[in-house]
């Protein structure tokens, strides 16, 4: 079977390699270039864009040349987010992110709207952490999504 990150242009593939090799974390790395931990692997799948500064930071923490990189995301280089997995996800950890919209969504959404009204979380302006926390005495993961509230203000 193969990976995602098989499926990945071979820069992005060589950012894995070079974590490897060096032993880092998402977080760690985040940690390193001043982003947070979700940003940084989304950079690692190609969903994210950095800044040329990002890239040096990025390559001097990994150990590899930044040239290849500043190539790869010139300017003119947009992701294209979203497409690397079929829907809904046959991976079991995507998976349950997907099933927890389609079970909790529409709850979620109504909860959202009703204390800020009709519009949009922006995943623009965004932002996500991912935690591990103690519940009853297992572990658990706590997930906290962060977007810009877009309220729908149609004008004719």
């Amino acid at each position: 079977m193969t990976s995602v990150i098989q499926t990945l242009p071979q820069v992005h593939q060589s950012l894995f390699e070079a974590k490897k090799t060096k032993g880092l974390s998402f977080e760690q790395i985040a940690e390193k270039i001043g982003r947070d931990e979700v940003w940084v692997a989304a950079l690692f799948y190609g969903q994210a864009k950095p800044t040329d500064e990002e890239v040096d930071k990025l390559a001097r923490v990994l150990g590899i040349q930044a040239g290849p990189l500043h190539s790869h995301w010139h300017k003119h280089y947009f992701p294209e987010r979203g497409q690397l997995t079929p829907m809904p996800p046959t991976d079991p950890t995507l998976y349950r992110l997907y099933e927890i919209i389609a079970v909790y969504g529409y709850a979620i959404k109504s909860c959202v709207h009703e204390k800020f009204g009709d519009g949009i979380m922006s995943a623009i302006n965004f932002s996500a952490t991912v935690d591990k926390v103690q519940k009853n005495g297992a572990d658990n993961v706590e997930i906290k999504l962060t977007g810009k509230w877009l309220p729908y203000d149609f004008h004719s």
